[in-house]
């Protein structure tokens, strides 16, 4: 029989789980894996990977999954990848959807022929009244109209560090806020990586351009004023040394969002998201020291904090641990 393994932000996975049984019965062979607050992508790896080893049979697994582009899909495509032939992911996550999946694997032992089944009925699971505010046709968005080419520098609406990088926060809220007509990830480590650049070019959300450029290409196209006129452009850092570079290399950001930083062996974590080694301490001063301002939160909806006090406490927990 397929294994069925539904992924979510929160406890959703636990809860639709739940709900599918009380329609369909208890299920063998499905597993419901979370990412909860106050983990990382390494733990939710982590938990996807025990939940596939737990399956009867991992030849054949159809993954059900929230939202397209967060770190629970970003995960699963990491797995997926070597696993293309024998697996599927579906996302978009739903009742009708995860009812219709118990239903078609009953006749089918192929994880392809049940997301193929499936995603229409999703999709149609999705309701509205009155009627007459139903979308009919081709609901598909229509993508952004990009002004490459157009005399001007590029428009920066947002610089973020986060070391998950393109995610569904990003994906969904920030992009939303800032209406982006490309994010591009700025890296030498992630430019080299054939993989996780083309993990965040899937990623992307519709009508918005992704690309993974190194620190000093991105410096050059900074400095370019005949072919990016009214581009507005989200630039995303996996560390604050590579935003240094880049601010030291002549590119104007006066605001950087500090939105996620994992938690490594030698760094201290003064609150849920954040965590820091001396070397990054040192780094927020530099920036700092150039005129940068800190926008610290999560979602545009937070509340900011105050990055001085964080800091301040990262250098105090980092001045225990020395003694």
């Amino acid at each position: 029989m397929v294994g069925i393994i539904i992924t979510s932000h929160g406890a959703f996975a636990e809860g639709i789980l739940q709900s599918g049984n009380m329609i369909f019965g208890e299920q063998e062979n499905v597993r419901a894996v979370t990412l909860q607050p106050s983990e990382g992508p390494d733990d939710f790896k982590k938990k996807l990977e025990d939940a596939i080893q737990s399956l009867d049979n991992a030849d054949q697994i159809l993954f059900l999954v929230d939202l397209w582009g967060g770190t629970p899909f970003n995960q699963v495509n990491n797995l997926f990848e070597a696993h293309k032939d024998t697996w599927a992911v579906v996302t978009g996550l739903n009742l009708p959807l995860l009812v219709e999946a118990y239903g078609a694997r009953m006749s089918s032992e192929s994880s392809h022929e049940i997301a193929a089944k499936i995603a229409p009925v999703g999709q149609d699971g999705v309701k509205v009244k009155p009627e007459e505010l139903q979308t009919t046709g081709d609901a598909t968005p229509t993508a952004k109209v990009s002004n490459a080419g157009a005399p001007g520098k590029m428009n920066y609406v947002l610089a973020r560090i986060d070391t998950r990088l393109l995610h569904g926060q990003i994906a969904t809220a920030w992009t939303k806020a800032t209406n982006p007509t490309r994010i591009i990830v700025v890296s030498d480590a992630v430019a080299k990586d054939e993989l996780r650049r083309n993990l965040i070019q899937q990623a992307a959300p519709v009508g918005v351009h992704a690309h993974v450029v190194p620190i000093d290409h991105m410096i050059e196209l900074a400095k370019d004023d005949q072919h990016f006129g009214n581009e507005r452009v989200m630039l995303l850092f996996e560390t604050p040394q590579d935003a240094l570079r880049l601010v030291r290399g002549g590119v104007d950001l006066k605001t950087i969002n500090v939105g996620s930083m994992a938690h490594a062996v030698g760094k201290v974590q003064p609150n849920k998201v954040l965590a820091f080694d001396q070397d990054d301490i040192d780094t927020f001063a530099e920036l700092a020291k150039d005129g940068v301002e800190f926008d610290v939160r999560k979602v545009p909806s937070n509340s900011k904090d105050n990055m001085d006090e964080i800091l301040k406490k990262a250098q105090n927990e980092l001045n225990r641990e020395k003694k």
